[in-house]
């Protein structure tokens, strides 16, 4: 029996020792950045020409939440003998990487406020193998990705020669495997539109990002390849930044401050755009654990990134969650945030996939807020090949594409107009719900939106004179969606009578003249609450 005793002591002895020899990953927290060689009248030290520059075009004020954590500070976690990796500036801390028991030693230096565990284990090696993809695309003359494509309008974006160029998008994603070797991406990189000084994996501390999770690359794909006349990414000509944040093996709070730090070297690397399709909620650790109160867009780590960089002027789109058929249900971090647009799955048909994740936010806000098809989703796989899957995953980057193109065609626009105009101009705009938020957006009915001349009028018919077209139209869509159209004779003989509907996609309606004979006619229009009676003539 004593001998029993003496093993099981030994045994939980050697267990503490283990436990507290363990190198982990590890948050530190400054206090302030007092002392800080930077200034906020001096931006150019921190941020390149472009972040700078869109800051200005959108009224935004850099702050010290915007300069860079105290370099002394960092010098002393690293003089005390903790290895340090990455900085985040707008929460004030950095990420270090070390044996348990320096814990207490960094915990005692004077301007560190807090250490909070975010991954057991050491990852931060740098070590990773190239990627070897071979290209075994077969041509064909079948256009894949025409569904997903028409469904935004983005088929008429690109005949108006609008593919994403000049605009840079960020994708924050779990690898990228294939785009630096497969046909597909040939263009990407032969073109050099992919920012290899600034894209990085987080997770494994290297400067490849042609590795790891394939999920990466078909999300991508839907952007950015292309393979003509098969394929087309919806903004297939812009620039990109590539980030790995995301470990597939497991799911820790780390990922959450890598998509972070992924955040902020891309808002200071002058990213417009960010897509990512990634979520959190719960963790492999359960103490890490969210709950769905959580989802206020305030409270996860990832949501306050996201919502410091879209406060920064760059468009954040993220995946609604696949979580609408279990019993998590409802969307997840960083969608909850409100000035991030979520994006939600449906089927070619219009309707919502009953795993995509659904609203409201814990404090009542529709979310998700646009949709887009998200399933049988065309995609390329690292080989190179053609292949699909399904998820809200590929919905958002859709839109990504969407936004870019749109961005493009309107450049003053500031981050908040876009968001208001995706959103004013979808599908259900006038209806929301947490099923399909705004519903889907379009770049004719957006276009339209924009481009609509000024009208006095509640109705008009033009032009009058007529000889070949003849166009009725309401002043605003929203106003009069449909109408009772009656094309008649002068001796009141009725020639056509139907009803016609408009919308910001279809916000005017073709009257059939090609038959008519030259001549005298009227129109008559009613509205529920008033009548208009026009005379035209057909030249």
């Amino acid at each position: 029996m004593r001998f029993n005793k003496i093993l099981l002591a030994l045994i939980l002895l050697l267990s503490f020792q283990i436990t507290w020899s363990q190198t982990n990953r590890y948050m530190v927290f400054f206090s302030d950045k007092s002392g800080s060689p930077y200034s906020i009248t001096s931006p150019a030290d921190f941020l390149s020409a472009k972040a700078i520059a869109r800051r200005t075009k959108q009224n935004i004020s850099i702050t010290e939440a915007d300069l860079p954590v105290n370099p002394d500070y960092c010098q002393q976690v690293k003089d005390a003998g903790v290895p340090l990796y990455y900085k985040t500036r707008w929460l004030n801390g950095v990420l270090v990487q070390c044996d348990a028991s320096m814990v207490a030693t960094i915990e005692a230096l004077s301007f560190v406020t807090s250490v909070e565990l975010v991954a057991p284990g050491a990852l931060l090696s740098g070590r990773i193998k190239q990627s070897n993809t071979v290209d075994n695309t077969t041509k064909t003359e079948t256009s894949y990705t025409d569904t997903q494509l028409q469904m935004l309008g983005m088929d008429k974006m690109h005949t108006d020669s609008f593919h994403g160029e000049g605009i840079t998008i960020a994708v924050l994603d779990a690898g990228f495997p294939g785009v630096d070797s497969t046909i597909p991406f040939q263009g990407l990189i032969n073109d050099g539109r992919v920012d290899l000084s600034v894209s990085h994996n987080f997770v494994l501390n290297s400067n490849n990002v042609f590795a790891q999770n394939s999920h990466g690359t078909e999300v991508l794909s839907t952007i950015a390849a292309f393979d003509d006349p098969q394929f087309y990414g919806g903004a297939y000509k812009a620039n990109f930044q590539l980030y790995i944040t995301e470990y597939d093996p497991s799911e820790y709070r780390i990922e959450e401050y890598n998509w972070l730090f992924a955040a902020e070297r891309a808002d200071s690397a002058g990213a417009d755009i960010i897509s990512t399709s990634l979520g959190y909620s719960t963790f492999d650790d359960a103490t890490m654990d969210y709950t769905q109160a959580d989802m206020d867009g305030k409270t996860t780590v990832i949501s306050k990134a996201a919502q410091y960089v879209s406060d920064r002027g760059v468009l954040v789109i993220c995946a609604a969650g696949n979580e609408g058929a279990n019993s998590w249900h409802i969307i997840t971090a960083p969608a909850d945030v409100e000035d991030v647009l979520a994006i939600g799955n449906i089927t070619a048909q219009g309707l919502r996939s009953a795993s995509s994740s659904v609203g409201p936010t814990a404090d009542g806000r529709i979310k998700p807020d646009l949709v887009a098809l998200g399933t049988g989703v065309s995609l390329i796989a690292p080989s190179g090949s053609i292949t699909s899957g399904s998820g809200t995953s590929f919905a958002a980057p859709l839109v990504a594409a969407l936004a870019a193109g749109v961005w493009q065609k309107y450049p003053k626009l500031t981050r908040s107009e876009l968001i208001f105009l995706l959103k004013r101009t979808a599908s259900q705009f006038k209806d929301p719900d947490n099923s399909l938020g705004y519903g889907i957006p379009n770049y004719i009915a957006l276009s339209n939106y924009q481009t609509t001349s000024t009208q006095v009028d509640l109705m008009t018919v033009f032009p009058n004179p007529f000889s070949s077209s003849l166009q009725i139209r309401p002043k605003n869509p929203d106003e009069v969606s449909s109408c009772r159209y009656q094309l008649m004779t002068l001796q009141g003989v009725v020639l056509d009578d139907r009803k016609v509907e408009f919308s910001w996609l279809n916000p005017s309606w073709s009257v059939p003249v090609s038959d008519l004979a030259k001549g005298l006619y009227l129109v008559k229009i009613r509205l529920d609450a008033a009548s208009f009676t026009y005379k035209i003539v057909k030249e």
